[in-house]
């Protein structure tokens, strides 16, 4: 079976979303884009932002994210879930190991952006969970906390999207 390599830096990086829109989900690493930030700005259909990944080239600039291993097959399923051409384009980045490992592996990045929107707090709470999950810097996670989120007003669709924690008791 052929396998792909996913440099998931928002959403995604919780390992119980990307299983609700891919078959099969390994975890390689955890790992950083150098010479990038973390934004929440890309335009969404539902009228809210999403994570980007926005180049700098400055060299302190680091975007923090979860390597995956998935089939190849499952990549349409997540190109479409991604909106991949309208939404989101591809591309292939090298990302760095804290075991001194590089990994090549493909990531999304926005096509459409818009710095006055704010994401859903349900979208944010995806971000946090993920990056918790996955133990990412603590002041990485500190600047995820302080993104101002709006509360979504379809409640069917807030409380949707949080359902895959509903089992999680944490303390």
């Amino acid at each position: 079976m052929t396998e792909r390599l996913y440099f998931a830096y928002g959403s995604n990086m919780s390992t119980r979303r990307l299983q609700q829109r891919v078959r099969v989900v390994e975890v390689v690493t955890v790992a950083w884009l150098e010479g990038h930030r973390l934004k929440f700005h890309k335009k969404s259909h539902d009228g809210s932002a999403k994570c980007d990944i926005e180049q700098t080239g400055a060299p302190g600039d680091r975007v923090y994210g979860v390597v995956f291993r998935l089939p190849a097959s499952d990549k349409p399923a997540l190109d479409a879930m991604e909106d991949l051409g309208r939404s989101y384009a591809e591309k292939r980045v090298v990302v760095n190991s804290p075991a001194g490992e590089q990994y090549e592996a493909f990531t999304y990045y926005a096509l459409v952006m818009d710095p006055q929107m704010k994401p859903y707090s349900w979208y944010k709470e995806h971000v946090l969970r993920g990056a918790r999950e996955h133990h990412l810097p603590p002041e990485y996670i500190s600047c995820i906390e302080r993104v101002a989120a709006v509360p979504d007003l379809d409640a069917e669709r807030h409380g949707g999207e949080l359902l895959i924690y509903d089992d999680l008791h944490e303390t």
